[in-house]
């Protein structure tokens, strides 16, 4: 099953690499994963702002190849991250990990996340 991206000719197109929406077909298995951050298994988690990303990215791939799915199963992504200095850093790992598809994407700086030391939260829905 394909998951299909709409991108209107009538409205203005998306800023970088996402889909202003994204659609599953009838009988889809879903998967909702929680947001995933930047931890390495043994439960470090580095200072570097793009080492948190690539890593937040390295768990949430993990947690689809678990249930059988891939980056192209991706409907929904929602990023939030915590400092303004990051949206570059945050778009070129997103856009490195989604090697060509665009799922529907939010990105939101927000004031802090659930630990002081965490820089960046990355949640998803997909579908296959």
């Amino acid at each position: 099953m394909a998951i299909q991206l709409h991108n209107p000719a009538t409205i203005a197109p998306p800023f970088s690499c996402y889909s202003h929406g994204a659609s599953a077909p009838a009988g889809a298995c879903w998967l909702y994963v929680s947001g995933q951050v930047g931890i390495t298994p043994e439960g470090h988690v580095p200072d570097d702002p793009a080492k948190q990303i690539a890593l937040a990215w390295d768990n949430l791939l993990a947690v689809l190849a678990d249930a059988g799915m891939s980056v192209t199963d991706l409907v929904k992504v929602e990023g939030f991250i915590t400092r303004p200095e990051m949206v570059p850093l945050y778009r070129q790992e997103r856009e490195k990990r989604f090697a060509g598809h665009a799922a529907a994407t939010t990105m939101v700086i927000v004031a802090g996340l659930a630990e002081p030391n965490l820089l960046v939260e990355i949640q998803v829905v997909a579908a296959r």
